[in-house]
């Protein structure tokens, strides 16, 4: 369980005092930037203006595009994937976006989370392991540098930034494969990841670019990082932990690299069924603050689609048929709130007052009252839970028809408040509460059927309360369709609907095969 952290222990060792006027309002971040991370839920050419047109208006002058497979690469066209943009889409978006005074940051998975391009027999030899896609081995990749050297290229060739983003966190399968191992024994992990890391920063220095990578394996690893080119930029993403979670903090802020900090409003455990609003309004709350006494020049809100684990489909012992992006989440179009939580953050320069700042939300956007605002709140944080293996995780124990009461009485708040205005966006926070009730009650549902004690009178009522729930998920389609046509991909709107029903429909089927 990650710790959150107290804010008063995020101000040790900083070396601004406390009683200095407050720095964010003399000084605010040279970048001011949003992560948008295209790995899944793609968003529509027009849809994705419309996002940065509302991000600069806020005050936002970067944005980090995680493009994955909708990048259009033409040396490599197995990469892109069936929602790439066209090569003039994307110089007509960058073009815009500059236009807006937004710098567009490429950024390009090189070490981990490489999975969408692994999967191709073509690079086959550039795998850690044989089996799991997600990582490159970085010996092979340093003999043979022309993938990464090529995909760097075709970015430069249509990003006006000074910056590449190459990635770089999360390399769990570090001295994995044999080669690495022995090295790794030799001369350390840290060494294994440092060559790597330091081979492509030269690679996007020597095209004029400043390389920007994560910091969470730099911070595993802080003695290390001396030998990368001083140019780098390291971001420093915490989303609610202490700052020593990674590794020795105080090590890379005294490494003399450019740091930027990256709070996040979709992050683990988040997913189709479940947003801890709470929990990312405070990390709006504590971090950008404390990102600003510690001197760092930017901070880049984190918005992810997925987790970037897979599970991997084989048609045969050797074959990959298909990868599946294990957590989903709610589409970006259901966050405008913590979106302007983030940009507010940043304009006040004050300390950020969570109560206050949704009661003015609501009455601007939705036209309630103090008591209206209010109920929405407790509404959006109640119970906000995991559910796993028919466990609730939960800081007291808790039953799984518990958790369901306390989300039905959420939802009936919800159904109670009726905005005067900007209807359509109050919509979104309605059917996200009723995708988690629908999650629940078939939690419930295959929980009991689970149990030893589970009988045929049983059966029939688990099956009539299925059929409930496959009637209920047609309304939820609907509607998922309905405010997201404009959003995401028509395929995609599909696919996400699937997903989101379908073990449902398995243990229907299950259950009442012989009915």
């Amino acid at each position: 369980m990650k710790k959150l952290f107290p804010f008063l222990f995020l101000l040790i060792n900083l070396n601004v005092a406390l009683a200095q006027t407050n720095p964010m309002a003399e000084e605010p971040f040279p970048v001011r930037g949003f992560h948008l991370d295209l790995r899944i839920q793609v968003m529509k050419m027009d849809a994705l203006k419309s996002f940065v047109l509302k991000l600069s208006k806020a005050g936002i002058n970067t944005l980090i595009m995680e493009w994955e497979g909708t990048y259009p690469f033409e040396k490599h066209p197995l990469i892109p994937n069936r929602y790439a943009y066209t090569k003039q889409e994307v110089i007509s978006f960058i073009k815009y976006c500059n236009g807006l005074g937004v710098d567009v940051i490429p950024l390009q998975q090189s070490f981990g989370h490489v999975e969408y391009i692994l999967r191709n027999e073509r690079y086959k030899s550039l795998r850690e392991d044989k089996k799991d896609y997600s990582q490159v081995c970085p010996l092979e990749a340093e003999g043979d540098k022309a993938l990464f050297t090529d995909l760097y290229r075709e970015l430069a060739s249509t990003h006006t930034s000074k910056y590449i983003h190459i990635g770089g966190d999360e390399t769990y399968l570090l001295g994995h494969d044999e080669k690495c191992r022995l090295k790794a024994e030799q001369e350390g992990k840290s060494k294994l990841y440092t060559d790597y890391i330091k081979m492509l920063c030269d690679i996007v220095m020597k095209m004029g670019k400043v390389p920007v990578l994560w910091a969470d394996i730099a911070l595993k690893y802080p003695d290390a990082i001396k030998s990368l080119p001083k140019g780098t930029v390291f971001v420093d993403w915490n989303y609610g932990w202490d700052l020593n979670h990674f590794g020795n903090h105080q090590k890379l802020m005294e490494s003399g690299f450019e740091i930027w900090g990256a709070p996040s409003l979709r992050s683990s455990p988040d997913n189709y069924n479940l947003t801890q609003w709470d929990k990312h309004f405070k990390n709006i709350r504590d971090f950008i603050p404390v990102s600003q006494k510690l001197g760092y020049k930017g901070i880049v809100m984190t918005s992810w689609s997925t987790s970037g684990v897979y599970s991997s489909l084989f048609e045969s012992e050797a074959d990959l048929a298909e990868l599946y992006a294990i957590r989903h989440v709610y589409p970006l179009s259901g966050f405008n709130i913590l979106i302007d939580a983030f940009t507010e953050e940043l304009k006040s320069g004050q300390t950020f007052d969570i109560d206050g700042f949704v009661q003015k939300y609501c009455k601007d956007h939705f036209g309630f009252n103090k008591a209206q605002a209010s109920d929405f709140w407790g509404a959006l944080k109640t119970t906000p839970y995991e559910v796993k293996q028919g466990e609730v995780i939960s800081p007291v124990p808790m039953s799984l028809p518990q958790l369901l009461d306390s989300n039905s009485v959420a939802v009936k708040i919800l159904y109670t408040l009726s905005p005067v205005k900007n209807k359509q966006e109050f919509e979104h926070f309605k059917l996200m509460a009723d995708i988690r009730n629908y999650y629940l009650r078939y939690q419930v549902i295959e929980k009991q059927a689970n149990d030893t004690t589970f009988n045929d009178t049983q059966k029939v009522v688990a099956i009539n309360q299925l059929k409930e729930l496959l009637v209920a998920s047609k309304d939820l389609d609907k509607r998922f369709n309905e405010l997201n046509k404009d959003f995401l991909n028509p395929s995609a709107i599909a696919d996400e609907n699937q997903l989101r029903n379908m073990k449902v429909i398995n243990l229907y089927n299950r259950l009442a095969r012989n009915k």
